[in-house]
């Protein structure tokens, strides 16, 4: 696989995710606690064999850029025979400077693959949850002499809508490809995972930087373009993977992962999932702790009950407090007495004494997110401060940093946002 350069996509802003990537890239949310979804993918790379890595960053970067580093928990901080680089866009007079698509952002960072001794380039989405051998993709790609393959997965039919639909003949050699379509006609969709032959990579690209009605975009633009001009084949991957590109999506891979028997294997020796660690202390139960069905990482302590939820580094709850179907982030405080039903609270947070947050039955969706906040899960934004004895209900958004003077009283009702 040394001849192989990955590039990942990172840049993406995540709106379907609501506050979660306010202030990251959505590669940059956390993820079964203590990883980010980046941590999957470049996991792969190194499970795979391939120490050629360039990250492609965009929108908020930092918090990725902090994650990465130079690479050294997955093995990439290498000086000889690969290594990591972060590419960033350029900054320059014109907001085309800035990559337009998926596409572009490859084609600005091209000089990163005339640099490389590589036969082949492989594209992947870096906010996909899964893990997966690439080996495998890339033999097949050789032995069928593909210019390029698509990864390929079905998913549930009703989901199939947000994806690429692709069509296969007897040979796997992709005959259509529909992007994101109202009605598809299979729940064949694409991964966001492309292999490129390295010369058909920059032909196809620098044809598609010359279009001026392209969105610049690889499932939308450059594979179709491709069909019937190119050796175009799709690889069925049966294994687990998830677009956790939804508040709704995202929320559900976390909940899959408290069954007795999860379909992602955390645990798994031989496929481990590496990440960017924190030192710090065990996590501690208190006697008056009680705790099932949950993950919950180090540093965290718990003196209150924790019911089929996940508990980042950190987190704090105290005596009396509840948590059930939640996922909370960092050095979060549950404080004394307090109720998390079906949210999800983002960093540092203060859930303020006796407070109640996702409380009721009123499924009323977020007025400002409809589309986005709709089945009962609320979210509270990084660094806010719930007051006590507040009653929040269920679909809310509770904005980053928010203070407990900015709320317009004591209950808040499903589907109400509240501002700083």
């Amino acid at each position: 696989m040394n001849k192989v350069l990955a590039f990942i996509l990172a840049g993406g802003q995540g709106n379907r995710l609501s506050i979660l990537s306010e202030e990251r890239a959505k590669p940059a949310v956390i993820f079964a606690g203590k990883y980010r979804i980046i941590d999957f993918t470049l996991s792969n790379c190194v499970n795979s064999g391939i120490y050629k890595v360039g990250v492609v960053t965009q929108y908020r970067p930092r918090s990725l850029n902090d994650h990465i580093g130079i690479g050294r928990p997955w093995d990439l901080d290498r000086e000889r025979g690969g290594g990591v680089e972060l590419l960033q866009p350029y900054t320059g007079r014109k907001a085309s400077d800035w990559y337009r698509g998926t596409a572009d952002a490859v084609f600005q960072n091209l000089y990163v693959v005339d640099e490389t001794d590589v036969e082949e380039v492989l594209v992947l989405a870096g906010d996909h949850i899964y893990t997966m051998r690439y080996d495998g993709m890339v033999a097949f790609h050789r032995l069928k002499g593909a210019d390029v393959t698509v990864g390929a997965v079905e998913v549930p039919m009703e989901e199939a809508p947000r994806f690429g639909i692709l069509s296969l003949d007897d040979d796997d050699a992709v005959v259509a490809f529909e992007e994101k379509p109202e009605h598809p006609k299979s729940n064949l969709v694409s991964m966001g995972i492309y292999i490129f032959r390295k010369d058909v990579l920059v032909d196809a690209l620098a044809e598609n930087g010359r279009s001026k009605t392209s969105t610049h975009d690889f499932g939308r633009d450059v594979i179709p373009a491709m069909l019937g001009r190119y050796r175009v084949y799709g690889y069925r991957y049966k294994g687990y993977w998830r677009d956790v590109g939804t508040v709704d999506s995202y929320f559900q891979a976390s909940m899959e992962l408290l069954a007795d028997n999860p379909p992602l294997d955390l645990w798994s020796a031989a496929d481990p999932v590496r990440t960017r660690s924190s030192e710090r202390a065990p996590a501690k139960f208190l006697p008056s702790a009680q705790v099932s069905q949950s993950l919950v990482c180090h540093g965290c302590v718990v003196r209150g009950i924790v019911r089929r939820s996940v508990l980042s580094p950190g987190v704090v709850v105290e005596e009396e407090a509840v948590v059930e179907d939640s996922i909370i982030f960092d050095d979060t405080v549950v404080q004394r007495g307090a109720m998390l039903h079906h949210a999800i609270v983002d960093k540092e947070v203060i859930v303020g004494a006796r407070s109640r947050v996702g409380n009721g039955d009123d499924l009323t969706p977020n007025r400002d997110e409809p589309q986005h906040l709709y089945s009962g899960i609320t979210l509270v934004g990084k660094r806010a401060r719930i007051p006590a004895d507040a009653v929040i209900g269920r679909n809310c958004k509770i904005m980053p940093a928010v203070r407990e003077s900015d709320f317009p009283s004591r209950v808040i009702q499903s589907g109400t946002t509240v501002e700083a």
